[in-house]
């Protein structure tokens, strides 16, 4: 079966074209913000959720008998769910926030044959971030630059943002975003994969 990933993001790329699967790729088209303002999805894991079958779903309709994979991440503490930074100041505050606490991520998966859903599953993370003082996360953030925007939780865990870290409960591919071995699972499971 033809396999599609609903997604730009250079991690989840890699990780399926490790692991060796054949794959097209192609982003999905949709407002995540709006998806996720536009009705009570619940929890951060509801959330997550809905914006993969939404990816899912937006894909599958150019790639009919395709199965398409969607994915998304939220990162929560408590109540707040939080976001990618728009600036480094916004980068600062999300880590200054995380010292010395432990957050989650919550990475769902959605797989859409034309049109529908036919499976989803959320992994987690936990993650323990050590006491961070003001002047460290500043040279942190000199460090990785841009970088910081480009993920929720203002750290890459595959670089630099491993030092920000006491403890990490999960596995690697949860963190990335992308649960691989559910998603092998389910693959192989669907004939989409040799098991």
């Amino acid at each position: 079966m033809r396999l599609v990933l609903a997604s730009s993001s250079p991690f989840r790329r890699m990780l399926l074209e490790n692991a060796g699967l054949t794959f097209d790729c192609r982003a999905a088209d949709i407002d995540e913000r709006a998806i996720e303002n536009s009705a009570d999805h619940g929890g951060p894991d509801e959330v997550a959720k809905v914006l993969a079958n939404a990816k899912a779903l937006d894909v599958s309709a150019h790639f009919p008998d395709a199965l398409v994979i969607g994915s998304d991440q939220t990162m929560s503490l408590g109540d707040r769910v939080y976001h990618k930074a728009a600036n480094r100041s916004e980068a600062k505050e999300t880590l200054m926030s995380l010292s010395g606490k432990t957050h989650q991520l919550n990475s769902a998966i959605a797989i859409a044959l034309d049109g529908k859903i036919v499976w989803e599953h959320v992994s987690h993370a936990r993650l323990t971030a050590r006491t961070l003082d003001e002047a460290y996360v500043d040279r942190y953030l000199d460090r990785v630059g841009d970088k910081a925007m480009s993920s929720v939780g203002a750290y890459q865990l595959e670089g630099e943002g491993i030092h920000l870290f006491s403890q990490i409960d999960g596995d690697y591919f949860t963190i990335l975003g992308l649960p691989m071995l559910p998603l092998l699972e389910q693959l192989r499971h669907l004939g989409a994969i040799d098991g």
